[in-house]
């Protein structure tokens, strides 16, 4: 049994005529009237019942129509969901976001892709460092990933998107509080609340900063994130030097001012340039008007 039978006789019980199912099928009826006849002698039971007037679906015919349907109904579907896969169209997409990202960029990024690419699916993974991302986007647990370069290893491509001033985070309370721009001198005699881990970027810029404007800070606490970040900045234990995008999570007690002679820090959309697969390709695409390339800002002075 084939599924053109299933096919020829799905389209001959639903028309009643031998002359129009052929037709529809652009088949030449003696051909499918010897397809039916083979399907009957297969089964071993009459799906039609013939006269020279008229054609008639037996019972054991109505009963074989209805799962033939069916059948036919799932291959369809099946050969529609697996273009679709091979065109982008459709299929599941892991995201990974660092930091402030995931509140900065991750609505953006949801609603384009809603709005692009409906039956694509989306699955974030949040607070994840640049080393992390691109080993998980070389073992294919990420298909992109928007994170801060430089990336680490060998096979990851990105495109920036933003690059983003470092800001200054004080208690609301602080000396500081009061002027709209600070300088990184003025940070000199701070004790200073830091990300942790040599993986991240932000922290890397921040201590640059530092050593550029004639001191190194002192680092009092270490947080693991932004939001905990904040909370130590909130409760008074030092100051924090952090991406703009921080402001995104307001925090009752936590002021942000800009900060003159400050490093800089770029945010990418990444990908494993070895393995790109059609889905990735049609979500980076989409993604290109709404994430465009980036300039650098102008300097705060």
């Amino acid at each position: 049994m084939e599924l053109r039978h299933l096919r020829y006789f799905a389209t001959v019980a639903e028309t009643c005529h031998f002359g129009r199912a052929a037709d529809r099928l652009h088949v030449a009826q003696p051909a499918l009237s010897h397809a039916i006849r083979q399907l009957e002698d297969e089964l071993g039971v009459a799906l039609l019942a013939r006269t020279t007037r008229q054609v008639r679906v037996t019972p054991a015919g109505e009963f074989f129509l209805a799962e033939a349907q069916r059948v036919l109904a799932a291959v369809d579907a099946g050969v529609r969901g697996a273009r679709r896969i091979g065109e982008g169209q459709l299929g599941l997409v892991r995201v990974g976001f660092t930091g402030t990202a995931a509140f900065s960029h991750l609505p953006r990024l949801a609603r384009a892709l809603t709005q692009r690419l409906p039956r694509v699916e989306l699955e974030v993974r949040a607070d994840l460092l640049t080393a992390e991302q691109c080993d998980r986007l070389r073992g294919g647990l990420l298909g992109i990933g928007v994170l801060r370069p430089p990336v680490t290893g060998a096979g990851i491509d990105y495109r920036v998107i933003e690059v983003e001033p470092l800001v200054l985070a004080v208690p609301a309370d602080h000396r500081l509080a009061g002027e709209p721009v600070v300088a990184m001198t003025d940070l000199r005699t701070e004790p200073f609340v830091t990300y942790e881990g040599r993986d991240s970027v932000v922290r890397e810029a921040v201590l640059r900063s530092c050593r550029d404007a004639g001191f190194t800070p002192d680092r009092r606490h270490e947080a693991p994130g932004t939001a905990a970040l904040l909370a130590l900045v909130a409760g008074g234990l030092g100051v924090g030097v952090v991406p703009a995008s921080a402001r995104s999570l307001p925090l009752a007690g936590v002021v942000f001012r800009d900060l003159a002679g400050a490093a800089t820090v770029e945010l990418a959309l990444a990908w494993h340039r070895e393995t790109p697969s059609p889905l990735v390709t049609t979500v980076l695409a989409a993604l290109e008007d709404v994430f465009p390339s980036a300039r650098p800002p102008a300097a705060v002075t």
